[in-house]
């Protein structure tokens, strides 16, 4: 019993080190991914991809499409009985283009539902190239999500910062530690899941 009782300490240690290790490395990402890619890539795409969850995103993906940076924008996750207008209420986005290029779904309830109707919409468009808009601590998950369902897209990451989220002294602010700690085991899950479809 002993011996089965320190076994079970050590690996446990391991396991806690190995996920303190990755954590760490994901709170890197997540405060270095502003400044990694948005001066980077201009080139045109074919879409530009919101995931619903903050105002900023919609500010952003908007802002993306006046630049010309995708043919269309479509925002994933839209509650249902919010429209095209409601939603772009206050952006400065001319009626006509938000007619002809805004393109709103309201299939998907989670970030494995955003990558499911955003790559069906993308492939009835004939579309194979996104730059994908999200929360910084979001972005690495949505990427893998993508890449389960179709990894023949072209994805150029466009993160933003939510103000109320403090990456950077997140060990003093305990509801960013926390949102950090849930996403990057959210992150583990969904690695594990991709990684059991692979070896079936």
């Amino acid at each position: 019993m002993l011996r089965f009782i320190c076994k079970l300490a050590i690996t446990v240690g391991i396991l806690g080190a190995l996920w303190l290790t990755g954590f760490a490395g994901f709170v890197y990402y997540v405060e270095q991914s502003d400044e990694a890619v948005h001066d980077r890539h201009h080139e045109p795409l074919d879409a530009v991809v919101v995931l619903t969850g903050g105002s900023e995103r919609i500010t952003t993906g908007v802002g993306l499409l006046q630049q010309g940076l995708g043919k269309k924008l479509f925002i994933s996750g839209v509650g249902h009985g919010v429209d095209r207008a409601k939603l772009l209420a206050g952006q400065t986005l001319a009626s006509e283009r938000q007619t002809c290029c805004v393109v709103l779904g309201y299939l998907a309830g989670n970030t494995t539902g955003n990558a499911a109707e955003t790559v069906i919409w993308l492939h009835q468009q004939n579309y194979h190239s996104l730059r994908l808009v999200t929360a910084n601590y979001h972005m690495l998950r949505s990427l893998l999500e993508f890449r389960i369902l179709d990894p023949t897209l072209t994805i150029i990451p466009y993160p933003v910062a939510p103000m109320r989220v403090m990456v950077s002294e997140w060990w003093n602010r305990p509801g960013t530690a926390r949102l950090l700690m849930i996403e990057y085991n959210k992150l583990l899950f969904t690695a594990v899941r991709y990684c059991l479809r692979d070896i079936a």
